[in-house]
């Protein structure tokens, strides 16, 4: 876990309720948007925040901070409207009207038109994210083109065929091209975050004008694959005193190991072992920190049948032993 940006998401919804995602709007009185319509609706559990600007006309970007384990929307249905998502920190996923799933980790991104996504469920499949949400009207993109556009012969005609009318979602994995893009716009200071968004939509702008949308991307899964995944999931970590093996899970399920393995990683981006080691492992620093347990009963509690073995695995991921941590944490307070 990005110790760092999860602090920041936190320090981003301090002040915003729980089962809240609160929409914060900077449109310079412009109040033609592509998302935030009388239709658009929203409810999540936990909590989140959509910080959305109007960069051009027909052109808005959010920055997106949510602390919670999915989020449901409804909207309008356009197929016009392109809509594009990049994950910074934790992981995205959705399940499309077309059966199919898309999971998104650090540095990837995802475009598909927002028909694809009207009343659709939004999930974090790690409890928290960092993302920026870019929508670009085609059809009002066409009547006032960019001047950029025009210099370079970048067809709005093209960008409508290869990222709208596919019926799905396009997952790309991170690139050197897509950090450079977006990296920069998490961080930039408020007194200059318009000007500097209307220079990095342009570059998006020309970075899509030239992307070939039949490579490879991110594997998208059957959602009723996804669906069971999360249910083994439910069951490893509310079963954490048990040890289950991928044969066992398997035949439980009635899923082939080969796709348990693959999915879960796609979902959860990372092995189920690794996984689970590192859900242990914060689920006893939760431990260490809200109960006298003994390091013993803790061991016990999040899987470990010896100390020994719970201490060396607290060290491989938390880079102290249990007992250095509680006495941190005792002394700090945080």
């Amino acid at each position: 876990m990005e110790q760092e940006q999860l602090l920041r998401i936190k320090k981003n919804l301090q002040d915003v309720p729980k089962g809240t995602l609160k929409v914060e709007r900077h449109f310079n009185g412009n109040t033609e948007t592509n998302l935030f319509t009388e239709s658009f609706q929203t409810q999540t559990e936990g909590k989140g925040k959509m910080t959305a600007y109007q960069v051009f006309p027909g052109i808005q970007l959010s920055l997106n901070y949510s602390l919670s384990e999915q989020v449901s929307f409804q909207h309008e249905s356009h197929a016009h409207i392109l809509e594009i998502n990049h994950c910074q920190t934790g992981r995205i996923g959705w399940d499309f009207n077309n059966g199919t799933s898309v999971y998104l980790g650090t540095g990837d991104l995802s475009l598909h038109s927002m028909a694809c996504c009207a009343d659709s469920v939004m999930m974090f499949p790690l409890g928290y994210c960092e993302s920026i949400s870019v929508s670009i009207n085609l059809e009002e993109l066409k009547r006032n083109p960019l001047p950029i556009l025009q210099e370079v012969s970048i067809s709005i005609e093209q960008l409508d065929r290869n990222f709208c009318r596919l019926d799905k979602s396009i997952a790309l994995p991170s690139s050197p091209a897509i950090e450079g893009i977006f990296r920069p716009l998490y961080t930039v200071p408020a007194e200059i975050c318009l000007p500097y968004f209307k220079l990095k939509v342009q570059e998006l702008l020309l970075y899509l004008g030239y992307l070939n949308p039949s490579p490879s991307g991110l594997t998208q899964y059957c959602s009723r694959q996804t669906a069971l995944i999360k249910d083994i999931h439910t069951l490893l970590t509310e079963h954490l005193d048990h040890r289950f093996t991928i044969n066992e899970l398997s035949k439980k399920y009635l899923i082939n190991t080969s796709s348990l393995k693959e999915v879960f990683k796609g979902v959860y981006g990372l092995p189920i072992a690794t996984y689970m080691k590192e859900y242990r492992i914060h689920k006893s620093m939760e431990l260490l920190r809200q109960t006298d347990d003994s390091i013993a009963e803790i061991a016990s509690k999040v899987g470990y049948e010896s100390q020994g073995k719970f201490t060396k695995a607290f060290k491989d991921i938390a880079k102290t032993t249990p007992t250095a941590f509680r006495k941190t944490f005792n002394k700090t307070g945080c």
